[in-house]
């Protein structure tokens, strides 16, 4: 298959997540966490303390490593780094947007939403014409 990214097929596919204290603490109680040898995290726990900088770095480091499939990130952190999180179009790993316990989510925002309403209207228009 030509042209498909390759999804990792080993054990060691990881879930990123950039999100407030409380999402992040959630998914660490999960099981979702890791640290590797070289002391780097698969998540980015983001305060008032953390700079819009240091969570563009984050999500570029996340959505280039190998061995993540998945990000998560809460919808008003990717709200911060819109630019980003749009013009982010490889499937793996696969961008989520999740809501937080103070910010609701808001389907207008949400990338992928807007991505398969754009694809399910030029299919319908594609069908139409057949």
């Amino acid at each position: 298959m030509a042209g498909r990214a390759s999804i990792p097929t080993n054990n060691s596919a990881l879930i990123a997540i950039i999100a407030d204290e409380d999402t992040v603490t959630g998914f660490l109680m999960a099981g979702v966490g890791n640290v590797d040898l070289r002391k780097k995290t698969n998540y980015l726990l983001v305060d008032n303390k953390t700079t819009v900088k240091q969570i563009e770095d984050a999500f570029k480091e996340f959505t280039t490593r190998e061995d993540i499939a998945i990000v998560l990130i809460s919808q008003y952190i990717a709200n911060m780094i819109r630019f980003l999180v749009d013009s982010y179009n490889k499937p793996v790993p696969a961008i989520l947007e999740i809501p937080s316990k103070d910010h609701p989510y808001d389907p207008a925002h949400d990338s992928v939403l807007s991505r398969v309403k754009y694809l399910f209207s030029a299919e319908s228009v594609a069908s139409d014409r057949r």
